[in-house]
């Protein structure tokens, strides 16, 4: 099995965004399977792929408006892009002269790892002429529906799922962390130690879900407030690292102001902690915060566009784990338990009462769903993810000749 085999949620996105705008900048961790969906897209209409990496292909830049500009009936698929950050200037003055013919979408589709340069490179120099797709690893959409389990423990990765064992995922998930620490990291900009980089990811591991402690990881590392903050806006913008915003409303009380962190890929989170297997996750600390960063990565995966993700918590210990304001207006209270049973506490009904969200959900392992005290829906990961992908609260974002569609809306 390899990822061609499997569909991505987000290939009908970046279409859509081809045929609206002239430039789309997919987005992604290493290794997340961008290249694949670019050779996807570039197998359905006349395109050209050139891989920045590739001293051949860098070489066919050297003039790159000739070059480019004789591309102009053709999408330009553009891999590892953020390797030519000069480039940007050019594909601004092509898209604008193409614009003047009438050229005005589907001209260039950028693959990079998300970065600050990159981000910062195409808003001011192609503002309003691109948009932006993110890749995510596999969601429990992507998968067969017996393999949630495994996409857990693995992670989403696809070399990572895919492996033909436990052991061989293990082995790839290590190399891709050596990889970033020791390659590409380094290449971004200002030297950081990989030893201390990876001991900063692994305590963020530990501490899978939890309220940012900046003075506290600052002092287990040797390093002052500022660095912590340097290295977590690093991972965060390598889309690795998801911070999540407290959500804030006035109701008189003493709010958590800081944000929740999250190692974005459970796999990544079990590699960090050197556990290779499902047996080993389960008897493992981190397996309660693990499972609920899962969870989340897969809701916000299938949530309608723009919608805002938070968590509630107060000083008192009200709290709900996952607060999404979808884009209708409509706000959604989600806690996430590890188990069959599922109990809620009185902190989760306290911060209802604060929020009086539109619909409270409690996501737990098992299948089977059902209502709760005070209208509270209890299900499973992957009905929820049904929901939110449907377009609850948002358009419906999957055509029928979609390969989800079954999934979305069986008969």
């Amino acid at each position: 099995m390899n990822t061609r085999m499997i569909p991505r949620w987000k290939t009908d996105i970046v279409r859509a965004r081809l045929d609206q705008f002239p430039a789309v900048a997919l987005l992604g961790p290493r290794q997340v399977g961008k290249t694949t969906l670019g050779e996807q897209i570039g197998r359905e209409r006349p395109s050209v792929y050139l891989d920045l990496e590739n001293p051949a292909d860098r070489e066919k830049l050297s003039d790159a408006a000739f070059y480019l500009g004789s591309q102009e009936d053709k999408l330009v698929i553009l891999d590892e892009v953020h390797r030519i950050p000069e480039l940007f200037q050019t594909l601004r003055g092509l898209i604008d002269r193409g614009r003047r013919r009438g050229s005005r979408a589907g001209r260039f589709l950028l693959l990079g790892s998300a970065s600050i340069d990159l981000l910062k490179q195409t808003g001011e120099t192609l503002a309003g002429r691109i948009a932006y797709v993110e890749l995510e690893p596999f969601g429990v959409l992507e998968v067969e529906e017996d393999r949630g389990e495994k996409l857990w423990v693995r992670g989403g990765f696809p070399d990572s799922y895919l492996a033909a064992s436990d052991e061989a995922s293990a082995v790839w998930r290590e190399n891709f962390l050596r990889t970033y620490l020791e390659r590409d990291i380094p290449q971004l900009g200002p030297r950081i130690p990989a030893e201390t980089l990876r001991r900063f990811w692994t305590m963020l591991a530990h501490n899978q879900a939890g309220v940012l402690h900046a003075a506290e990881l600052a002092r287990g590392l040797g390093i002052d407030g500022k660095t912590v903050a340097r290295y977590l806006d690093l991972l965060v913008d390598l889309l690795l690292v998801r911070r999540l915003s407290p959500y804030f409303v006035n109701v008189g009380k003493r709010l958590v102001k800081s944000p929740k962190v999250y190692v974005r890929d459970s796999g990544i989170v079990h590699a960090l902690l050197g556990l290779e297997n499902r047996e080993a996750v389960l008897g493992h600390p981190v397996v309660g915060s693990s499972w609920e960063g899962f969870v989340l990565e897969n809701l916000l995966l299938a949530a309608p566009e723009r919608t805002k993700p938070f968590f509630y918590r107060t000083a008192a210990g009200a709290e709900i784990d996952l607060v999404l304001e979808l884009p209708g207006g409509e706000l959604w209270a989600v806690e996430i338990k590890r188990g069959l049973t599922p109990k809620l506490d009185r902190g989760f009904h306290h911060a209802r009462e604060d929020l009086r969200p539109h619909r409270s959900f409690v996501v737990y392992s098992g299948e089977e769903r059902y209502a709760k005290e005070q209208g509270v829906e209890v299900l499973g990961l992957r009905d929820l993810v049904r929901m939110l992908a449907a377009g609850w609260g948002g358009s419906r974002r999957v055509g029928p000749d979609s390969p989800f569609h079954r999934i979305l809306f069986p008969p």
